[in-house]
């Protein structure tokens, strides 16, 4: 559930961006990265088998139908590890079905090797497009900082030519 609270997924592409200038390893970002992807899974799956029931009994029932949680229990049954591996590449499930799962009553070791699958795939290929995307960050910073100057100029040019109407009108209007 902190992935709802801070994106890891932003976290990553940070790092890999940082590889991509020299600030970090990539060999580091990655499996840091699985790590923490695989460990934090394992307790939002730990948190939803020890707390999740309680937590959806407090919730109003037009915000969680007793219908669709008793769906989603038995997709997770049925389907678990592909469930576990499909949430892990989908933004608004991510931070969502490890919690479901280990609500459900899915098997700690039939969502153990998906987690680590969806983790190892999921955070490589995050931090191999920061990574790619931190090259094209380096051309954009040297681009946004001649448009920044040129905007700069632009900026003290106008501020000036409009203080110097000003400064004149007042002159006129002593006269």
């Amino acid at each position: 559930m902190l992935g709802v609270i801070f994106p890891g997924e932003i976290a990553i592409l940070v790092a890999g961006a940082a590889a991509q200038v020299g600030t970090l390893s990539l060999w580091a970002v990655i499996p840091i990265s699985v790590a923490g992807a695989v460990v934090g899974d394992a307790v939002g799956f730990g948190f939803g088998r020890r707390y999740g029931e309680r937590l959806l009994r407090r919730l109003p029932e037009r915000l969680v139908k007793p219908e669709a949680v008793r769906a989603t229990n038995e997709l997770l049954r049925r389907r678990g590890p592909i469930v576990v591996l499909i949430g892990r590449m989908t933004a608004l499930l991510r931070a969502f079905v490890p919690g479901l799962a280990g609500m459900s009553g899915l098997s700690w070791w039939r969502f153990l090797p998906y987690n680590l699958l969806g983790g190892l795939i999921w955070a490589t290929t995050v931090a191999i497009l920061g990574y790619l995307a931190g090259a094209s960050l380096v051309v954009v910073q040297e681009q946004l900082g001649m448009v920044s100057n040129v905007v700069l100029g632009v900026v003290a040019a106008a501020a000036l030519a409009m203080w110097l109407r000003s400064h004149v009108r007042r002159r006129q209007s002593k006269l």
